[in-house]
């Protein structure tokens, strides 16, 4: 063909394209895609590998060592960067793919921006079955990179080297669309990767992309401000979509007009700065007092940017029967749930709309309330960190102290366990924008593998600050190895392991059902006779990061100052109790399976006592 035209492998062809991919932010253009993390094998080193190599430079490569951590660091580098920019994933066929489906999964629950470029077998069949090829003996179609249909937001085998021309385009449609943002997966045959096609010139053009900002319905404008109007006890529930509409500021302007209390989702936390008056506290089963209070008084509810989970909900309860919800939310199916008055659009938007048309600012004496209950909860955060006083180590302890001594502009990193919650309820944002707690898909091992994705978007805009993981014993044995990442790429983060000698927090769930302790802590696994303590401190010095183990909170604070004047990934290893120190106070109900027969009579009271607070459950749809 002519000039206009150049002659690519599939694999060529797919990565000078997404090097030619753009987005603006804040006035500077950034490639959309910050590079990549990636484990070769022979389903994609040969080609694709090939490809990767030529555009090392514009397209950066992070080897992990393992493909769901991996997948982890790409959400926590997505999640830094607010959802405007994000990384791929590369795996081999086979296993090595299939390890990406959990981290898939945290994406696609989390709305989280994720391209998945994995290998496949070979599309002409001939040499099959080949090696780690997944048979299936009634359709030869259906192999193993089929699982992730379920886990993500737009999926494609590429069958003909053509196809990426309409494929590429609709997956970054997909990953930068603020209502079904997710991950994209592209399955690459060993054999299509290495095929050729004489490919447009233009298809490779630079190009600018812009995140769309969606305009909320008039008329669906019109009804929230009649319900707003209306309310005698209105609270604002704040979600992690505000952050994502880079929507704090017009947040506080709305609260300030308005004089509306507010409280946060986990995935909201840092939507307002702890000293805002009118920040409530975070809601759920794993919030406040506070918050927990207002929500059961409130008779009308703006949600904004939230998907309601359960964790928010109580399950449900923790709200009057009667309540109005008003749900703005960029996606449709989240506006309309629970019976909602949905508001379809984007946050920023649609709260500066909201405003214009509402006339209206909450009562004096809901006000007073809300500062009240806030009031006795900053008094019980307070006493929930201090230490000494003979006060066993506990997760709230430490959580204070990386509170009092790190940056503003640090970030926090938590997931599954017993730290999501005491994150959530003890820590006293600083800053807005500053705190990811996973707990949409609560995945053990994020812990670590996010803090690395997180600290090399961090290193992009805001290089002279921290990230700053706090991390359970059960989630370092589960996943570590990126601390060996973050050594070898430079990526400095500062690990915080509170070991407790197992999975406490499930313990506590355990013995909170009535049932005694079994297989979560390991002194109570019968198939370990006898344990020992990991010396955590030791194996991350293996893996080439500086490490210390500290008695109690004292040494943690003079540990932690180490910890920040130094270049390296520093991991602070301290024994927390597993069954004192827990926060106690700030929950709701929440709906788990308890068994509604048993031989053990404290199963059965425990049983009883679960259900006799179902009659607070508001019934949804």
């Amino acid at each position: 063909m002519g000039a206009s035209y150049v002659r690519l492998t599939t694999a060529q062809a797919l990565i000078k394209w997404l090097a030619n991919q753009y987005i603006e932010i804040d006035g500077t253009q950034y490639r959309v895609c910050g590079g990549g993390f990636g484990i070769f094998g022979h389903g994609n080193v040969t080609c694709l590998g090939e490809a990767l190599n030529s555009h090392r430079s514009e397209l950066p490569l992070y080897r992990g060592q393992n493909e769901q951590s991996m997948g982890f660091a790409a959400a926590g580098y997505s999640k830094q960067w607010l959802r405007q920019r994000f990384m791929f994933c590369t795996a081999s066929a086979g296993p090595g793919t299939l390890n990406l489906v959990t981290a898939c999964a945290l994406a696609h629950a989390n709305r989280l921006p994720m391209l998945l470029l994995c290998g496949d077998t070979f599309l002409t069949r001939l040499p099959d079955p080949v090696l780690q090829q997944m048979e299936n003996f009634g359709d030869p179609t259906f192999g193993a990179n089929d699982a992730f249909k379920p886990v993500s937001r737009y999926w494609d085998r590429i069958t003909h080297p053509a196809q990426i021309i309409q494929s590429l385009p609709n997956a970054l449609a997909t990953l930068l669309d603020p209502a079904d943002c997710g991950p994209a997966f592209i399955g690459l045959p060993q054999d299509v990767q290495g095929w050729t096609y004489e490919y447009p010139l233009s298809f490779f053009e630079k190009k600018i992309h812009r995140i769309r900002r969606q305009s909320p319905d008039v008329a669906e404008i019109k009804d929230a401000v009649a319900v707003l109007q209306g309310a005698k006890r209105p609270l604002i529930i704040a979600g992690g979509g505000i952050q994502y509409s880079r929507a704090t500021a017009e947040l506080e302007t709305f609260v300030q007009k308005h004089n509306i209390p507010v409280v946060e989702t986990i995935a909201g936390r840092a939507n307002l700065r702890h000293d805002h008056p009118l920040n409530c506290g975070p809601i759920g089963v794993t919030g406040s007092n506070s918050a927990n209070a207002l929500a059961e008084k409130a008779d009308v509810i703006l949600a904004v940017g939230t998907r309601l989970q359960d964790f928010t909900t109580g399950s449900w309860t923790a709200f009057s029967h009667d309540a109005q919800f008003i749900s703005i939310n960029a996606g449709r199916f989240d506006a309309a749930k629970h019976r909602s008055l949905p508001v379809v659009g984007d946050a920023k938007v649609s709260l500066n709309a909201l405003s214009e048309a509402l006339s209206y600012t909450a009562e004096q004496n809901w006000i007073g309330f809300a500062k009240d209950e806030r009031a006795k909860w900053d008094a019980y955060v307070t006493d929930n960190t201090s230490y000494g006083h003979n006060k066993p180590n506990s997760y709230a302890q430490a959580i204070g102290v990386v509170n009092t001594h790190c940056d503003k502009r640090d970030r926090i990193v938590a997931a599954a366990g017993g730290l999501p919650a005491e994150v959530t309820a003890n820590w006293r944002t600083l800053e807005q924008g500053t705190v990811d707690v996973e707990f949409g898909f609560s995945c053990m091992g994020y812990e670590i593998a996010g803090a690395w994705g997180a600290r090399i978007a961090q290193s992009e805009r805001e290089p002279d600050r921290d990230t700053i993981s706090f991390c359970g014993d059960g989630s370092y044995l589960m996943l570590n190895s990126d601390i060996y990442s973050s050594v070898l790429s430079q990526k400095k983060i500062i690990l915080l392991v509170l070991d407790n000698g197992g999975f406490a927090v499930i313990n506590k769930l355990q013995n909170n059902t009535g049932n005694k302790s079994f297989n979560n802590l390991f002194v109570d696994c019968p198939t370990i006779p006898v344990p020992f303590a990991v010396d955590f401190a030791a194996h991350a010095r293996s893996m080439g990061a500086e490490a210390e183990k500290v008695a109690d909170p004292e040494e943690l604070s003079e540990a932690f100052k180490r910890a920040k004047a130094s270049d390296k990934s520093y991991v602070i290893v301290m024994n927390v109790d597993a069954y004192e120190g827990w926060t106690t106070e700030g929950h709701t109900w929440w709906e788990v399976g308890t068994p509604a027969i048993s031989e053990n009579e404290t199963v059965v009271t425990a049983h009883k006592e679960v259900e006799a607070e179902r009659v607070k459950q508001r019934r949804g749809v």
